[in-house]
């Protein structure tokens, strides 16, 4: 597995081809803090089985608000 960091222009690039959006807060802060469209899959639960949910054709943007 591989990740890059993005500045927003691509964020928007990505996600106007339909990527998906994923918050790793834990579910209290993902309810007060998510952007539209994100889902919640916990860092602390992150693993194959939680990213089985994902679409493996489509784009992944992993987000979190404490910059992690």
């Amino acid at each position: 597995m591989s990740y890059t960091q993005i500045l927003y222009p691509r964020l928007r690039e990505l996600l106007d081809h339909d990527a998906q959006l994923v918050e790793v807060l834990p579910p209290g802060e993902y309810q007060e803090l998510h952007l539209p469209r994100a889902i919640n899959i916990p860092l602390k639960t992150l693993d194959a089985q939680s990213a089985a949910a994902l679409d493996r054709a489509r784009a992944v943007v992993v987000y979190c608000w404490d910059g992690l």
